[in-house]
């Protein structure tokens, strides 16, 4: 079976920081990219990173790109997301993704998907 399973979300503060893991299983992701989306309470799930199979190119939504890193360790068959500075605006849950796009902001396009993590920034 495979599996995707995010964990590291939780409460912090506006200016935190915290680091999400999606630990993949069932299959290996080394062929693919894999990125990072989130969904606001209310809103459409959105594009926020991803990163290219070989884990040497990257691509981030505007919003994240100077603040959140994305990276990956294809031994480990887990992807990371450093976030950095973070605000309100960036509570929602976070899933991670598997795509044999890159770079692919589009949802439909991913073709394995976790659970989700909730993160939320508080002001």
């Amino acid at each position: 079976q495979v599996q995707l399973v995010e964990s590291g979300g939780g409460l912090v503060q506006a200016g935190g920081s915290l680091r999400l893991s999606c630990a993949a299983s069932g299959r290996t992701f080394n062929n693919d990219a894999i990125g990072w989306f989130r969904q606001a309470p209310g809103k459409e799930r959105e594009f926020v990173a991803t990163i290219r199979w070989s884990g040497d190119v990257t691509y981030y939504k505007d919003s994240v790109k100077d603040r959140f890193l994305i990276s990956r360790d294809n031994a480990k068959n887990t992807l990371y997301l450093q976030m950095n500075n973070l605000k309100p605006e960036d509570t929602a849950v976070y899933y991670c993704a598997a795509s044999p796009y890159f770079p692919e902001v589009m949802k439909s396009r991913y073709n394995y998907w976790g659970q989700g993590t909730q993160v939320t920034v508080s002001s």
